[in-house]
């Protein structure tokens, strides 16, 4: 024990690394933490929690529609950007400070510099010092990625700089199709943007229920989203006036002020002395691990993104307090990676859970389709186009629920509910036993009675 500094080294201070120190330390393990940028991570500082925030933001414009339908006489609405910017940043800030708070509280050490592994026990921090470590942890988690590179990509943003744009852009094209990408594309269309999405593909949303794709595209273009897709962009230039302007394989040039390239991230181990300290890396960087997020070198683990598994804040949370349990706690336990609820912030926005029915399909599974679609209490009042849509994947030999998928308003918070259902093994016949709720959009799911044909 001697020989050892600390008995854990954290690299990375998000949510699994946070997670996994103040763990550890609780377990009365010595633990010390370095973060080269701020404590909190992808999630807090730029990532799920500000993005829903503008998400947030964005939805008062439908509320504001539907007001007048239910009797209220509103003004002129206005929206200023710098207000909601700044008041996400200082909530970014707040929280980032309770993080770090949190970690002190805890007992952890914490430093605020890059760390990269020197050896199997060895911590090179920026400053100079080197840190002798019983076992180290890497939770650095992922960054946006401009892939393939483009002539002119340094014209466009990502994710990272799109909280902190300096004005509210009259244009914005969005070159990507996952959720990231249509995450903001439907926010900046709600705060009163033209955007653009164009996308390789010819559909959205990869991996995701064929139905729950199709409507969401749908949706997306009813609310002003110009969709182009099957497209790719073969160059961006810079204008005299300002503007960017993306060539595109076919079609028509697109000008914007902005250029969000949102198309995918990758694990942020470049220049962490990995490879050189032994640990295997996979295809795009990712820390290969196995279930107890072991890599190849016995001191040396990953948690997170950083291990491209599933790249949730929740799961990285899940993974980071197993490791901390697991070799500090005498507690061992590995995390379920099936079966994990996501959400996806659109509007209308999504709430998954289990197999498409395409994966179910694929995997053999004989099947029983219920689904329903119908317009909210609150629209049928209001006037406004909005629908929503729910579909049960069953297995029609054991009943057993096997995927869950809505599509609508408040999607996310009724599939957090249902996931534990699903999770515990439920059967349709379950669904079926359990008395509705009235009037919620969320009773469908135990109304539904017959399947649909073929």
């Amino acid at each position: 024990m001697a020989d050892f500094d600390v008995d854990l080294f954290v690299i990375g201070a998000g949510s699994g690394g946070t997670r996994a120190a103040r763990i550890a330390a609780g377990h009365g393990a010595r633990v010390m933490i370095a973060e080269e940028d701020r404590i909190g991570g992808t999630c807090v500082v730029r990532g799920c929690v500000p993005k829903k925030l503008y998400v947030y933001a964005s939805r008062f414009a439908d509320d504001f529609a539907d007001a007048a339908g239910f009797g209220w006489t509103l003004g002129e609405a206005r929206f200023d950007w710098g207000t909601l910017r700044d008041a996400v940043a200082r909530e970014v800030t707040r929280l980032s400070g309770l993080y770090r708070k949190g970690l002190e509280g805890a007992g952890v050490a914490v430093r605020t510099e890059r760390a990269v592994v020197a050896g199997p026990h060895e911590v090179r921090l920026a400053g100079g010092d080197t840190v002798r470590a019983r076992h180290i942890l890497v939770a650095t988690g992922g960054y946006p990625a401009f892939d393939p590179p483009i002539p002119g990509g340094e014209l466009g943003i990502s994710s990272n700089e799109v909280f902190h744009l300096p004005s509210l852009p009259k244009r914005m094209l969005v070159v990507g199709g996952g959720y990231i990408a249509l995450e903001f594309a439907s926010v900046f269309a709600r705060l009163g943007v033209t955007v653009t999405v164009l996308h390789r593909g010819d559909n959205i949303l990869r991996g995701f229920d064929e139905d729950i794709r199709t409507r969401l595209r749908d949706a997306l273009a009813h609310a002003g989203i110009t969709l182009r897709l099957g497209c790719t962009v073969e160059r961006i230039e810079l204008l005299e006036d300002g503007v960017r302007r993306a060539h595109c394989a076919s079609g028509a040039p697109i000008d914007a002020e902005v250029i969000l390239v949102a198309t995918g991230r990758r694990p942020n181990t470049v220049g962490l002395g990995l490879a050189e300290a032994g640990v295997a890396l996979g295809p795009v960087g990712e820390v290969i691990v196995d279930a107890n997020s072991a890599t190849a070198v016995h001191s040396i683990h990953a948690v997170g993104d950083v291990t491209n598994r599933i790249n949730l804040t929740p799961v990285a949370i899940r993974e980071g307090h197993a490791f901390a349990d697991s070799t500090f706690g005498g507690k061992p336990w590995t995390v379920d990676h099936h079966l994990v609820a996501s959400a996806v912030f659109t509007t209308p926005e999504i709430g998954t859970v289990g197999l498409s029915e395409q994966q179910a399909r694929a995997a053999g599974h004989e099947l029983r389709i219920f689904e329903t679609g119908f317009r909210p209490m609150k629209a049928t009042i209001s006037g406004r186009e909005e629908r929503i849509y729910m579909k049960l994947v069953v297995d029609a030999q054991s009943d057993r629920m096997l995927g869950v998928h809505i599509l609508g308003h408040d999607a996310g918070e009724i599939i957090q509910a249902v996931a534990i259902a699903v999770s515990m093994g439920a059967t349709k016949a379950d669904f079926d036993r359990t008395i509705a709720l009235h009037p919620s959009a969320a009773e469908e799911l135990v109304t539904m009675r017959t399947p649909r044909a073929g």
